[in-house]
Formats: structure tokens, sequence, C-alpha cells
């Protein structure tokens, strides 16, 4: 697993590579958090995972409340249908903006 991050108009584009599981989960969200400053802005870009077990769910979940708790946004992208699917189906979706792309993801949170 592995954690990049870019910053483009002061939105943190954090991209997540890799499964996010038991081992890999609370090392990603520990990096990931370190970026959530107060009021930030964060496209977390999940194009690249293949596979998040109940783990990542929690991680994912930690990030948005810790995120949203600072009165930050969070916009998930790239999201494919296998984790949309388990995502909804366990009620995390409906936490979670989505994005399509990285445009539509920098468009929302300009608003």
């Amino acid at each position: 697993m592995e954690i990049k991050v870019e910053t483009r108009a002061e939105v943190a584009i954090v991209q997540v590579i890799g499964d996010l599981d038991g081992s890999t989960a609370p090392v990603a969200q520990q990096q990931i958090l370190a970026w959530a400053k107060p009021g930030c802005k964060m496209v977390l870009d999940m194009t690249h995972v293949g596979f998040m077990s109940s783990s990542g769910l929690r991680a994912l979940l930690g990030i948005y409340r810790q995120i949203s708790n600072n009165q930050g946004r969070l916009l998930l992208l790239g999201l494919s249908e296998e984790l949309q699917d388990t995502m909804s189906t366990t009620g995390f979706l409906k936490y979670f903006c989505t994005c399509g792309t990285l445009e539509e993801a920098l468009a929302a949170l300009a608003k």
C-alpha cells in the first residue's frame, strides 16, 4: 500500500495505491489524517484500490469523521463498481460524496 499526495488549488489530492485491509488500513488512515487540517478540502483517489476489507471501511469512516468534525470536505474519486457496491450495501456510501473524474471533484470542492 502506498499513499501519494499532491496539492492543487488548496485541495489535497490523496492517491491510495493497493489494498486497504487489516494490515494496511491503520497506516493509510494515519498518513491521510496528517493532511486533514481544519477546513481542509481533500480528494481521496481510490482508483488503484482493488480490495477493501472492513478495516478499510472503518479507516475511511474515521477519516471522514475527522475531516467533517474540523469543517473540512472530503470527496471520493475512482471507486470501482465492487467498492461502490460494498460501501452501498454496508451503508458507508451515504457518508461520502463521490466523483467520476478529478476535474469533477475539484469543481465540486470549489463551490
